[in-house]
């Protein structure tokens, strides 16, 4: 059984704990995670080597940091996850609005409290979660909202104007002994940043009209889009210079991490009668179409290529595997190549295209996607031999496709064109038809790609013949 918290300032006294602050609280626990060989920070993928060893320097070296990078680069997440460096419980005294240190109280009503309580002052203890305070920057953002204001309701109640306790406290002051965020810090007007700049440097906030300084122990973490891309407004360089550390993320190096992360946030769709399975050379595929992207000329690079964009495809490719399973009543639903005319929908407004000719930007996904699926079936079908299978072709065989035809079509093309199933094996991963199904197209597509097979497409549908 566990030994009931203290409840009383003398308890708490007894009780041998001691306070310390919020940045020696974030450096011991992280030292901890880093001694026994913990990951950091739990579920953030990709950044080993190159992000976490930056943070992990800046947590140890107790600086305020800032994470400067594209959309879609994890920067909130890793600020959120950050809370997990806090002390699972933390005092206060009871009643604060800014969970003032009972041995070390800052505003007027813990001062007053204790001073008259004396070792019978109430405490509270609050969770890590109640430590932390986030806030969206946005140009109406105003210093009542970040610092405080004078409260004219605790005025009518006949306090005088000059009384602390009139005072309404703004985010920052309420994070006291925790971590506040700013996302999208360019954002917010640069009058307003100054007021942020006592914090940084002289760690605490001044009120407007009031001789009250509050002396506070925050840590402060700011996520930002690179300037050269966020034109909507600037850091000035007094506050970035106030920032203790400014570290850069990335998109993932490499299609392994990418996947990991696309298989971290998708949750398998909860369909009755209907069991999902997503071959490998599928997944792939998805995460190349995005790693193309952020390389492809006619796509902005400045505003970025999220990994969103990832999931969101492999949400969408398997939606519509899952509908036409559905509809044909099919037990297993595996997406296939004719599924990737769908992601179309979960594509717009995530990649931003720029060319200088009447092309259009689905046309240039198409070209990425066709890229992204020439490159998967060269790796995965590397060095296998094609002329039986292109003989058939040459014979006068013909195979029809589509992303409503049934699996059991894809069973009869293999039964038909013998020289078929041992890439179809190495492929599928299974034998449901839904799998055979997804390995076929991908041979088929891939062989039509890398010119050894006609193709004629109309809508969903697709007809494979020899080309001579």
């Amino acid at each position: 059984m566990s030994t009931p918290r203290p409840q009383t300032l003398g308890q708490l006294r007894e009780s041998g704990w001691r306070s310390r602050p919020v940045k020696d609280e974030i450096r011991t626990n992280a030292a901890a995670r880093i001694a026994a060989g913990r990951p950091l920070l739990p579920g953030i993928l990709g950044f080993e080597d190159t992000v976490l060893p930056q943070l992990e320097n800046a947590l140890l070296a107790g600086h305020d940091v800032i994470l400067l990078g594209e959309r879609g680069q994890a920067k909130t997440r890793i600020i959120r996850s950050l809370v997990e460096l806090l002390d699972e419980w933390a005092p206060v005294v009871a009643g604060s609005e800014i969970n003032d240190d009972p041995f070390a109280p800052v505003s007027r009503h813990a001062r007053d409290l204790v001073g008259a309580e004396g070792d019978n002052t109430p405490i509270t203890w609050v969770g890590r979660a109640s430590r932390f305070g986030e806030k969206l920057a946005t140009p109406d953002t105003s210093i009542a909202d970040l610092i405080g204001e004078v409260d004219p309701i605790r005025v009518a109640e006949g306090r005088y104007l000059s009384d602390e306790l009139t005072l309404h406290y703004g985010l920052v002051p309420r994070t006291n002994r925790g971590i506040f965020a700013i996302n999208e810090l360019p954002d917010l007007a640069e009058r307003i940043q100054v007021g942020l700049l006592n914090v940084l440097e002289e760690r605490d906030v001044q009120v407007r009209g009031y001789k009250v300084r509050l002396p506070l122990d925050v840590f402060l973490v700011a996520s930002a889009n690179p300037e050269d891309y966020t034109n909507r407004g600037r850091i000035i360089t007094p506050l970035k210079d106030r920032f203790g550390a400014q570290v850069r993320t990335h998109y993932p190096l490499d299609i392994e991490t990418e996947l990991a992360i696309v298989r971290q946030e998708w949750q398998s769709p909860a369909v009755p009668g209907v069991r999902v399975e997503v071959p490998d050379h599928m997944a792939e595929i998805v995460a190349s179409i995005t790693h193309e992207a952020r390389r492809h000329p006619n796509v902005n690079q400045r505003s970025g290529v999220s990994v969103r964009l990832s999931v969101a495809n492999y949400e969408t490719m398997v939606a519509n595997a899952v509908r036409r399973a559905l509809r044909l009543g099919e037990a297993d639903a595996a997406p296939r190549v004719s599924d990737l005319g769908a992601l179309a929908s979960s594509t717009i407004g995530k990649v931003e295209i720029e060319t200088l000719d009447d092309t259009d930007g689905g046309a240039v996904m198409e070209r990425v996607t066709r890229t992204a699926v020439v490159d998967v079936f060269r790796r995965r079908c590397q060095g296998l031999d094609y002329k039986e299978l292109l003989g058939a072709f040459e014979a006068g065989s013909v195979v029809h496709v589509g992303d409503d035809a049934p699996s059991a079509d894809y069973l009869r093309v293999v039964h038909d064109l013998p020289a078929l199933r041992a890439t179809v094996a190495s492929l599928a991963g299974s034998e449901t038809p839904a799998a055979v199904a997804s390995a076929v197209e991908l041979v088929l597509e891939g062989l039509h790609l890398t010119r050894r097979l006609n193709k004629d497409a109309v809508g969903g549908r697709a007809t494979y013949r020899s080309r001579v």
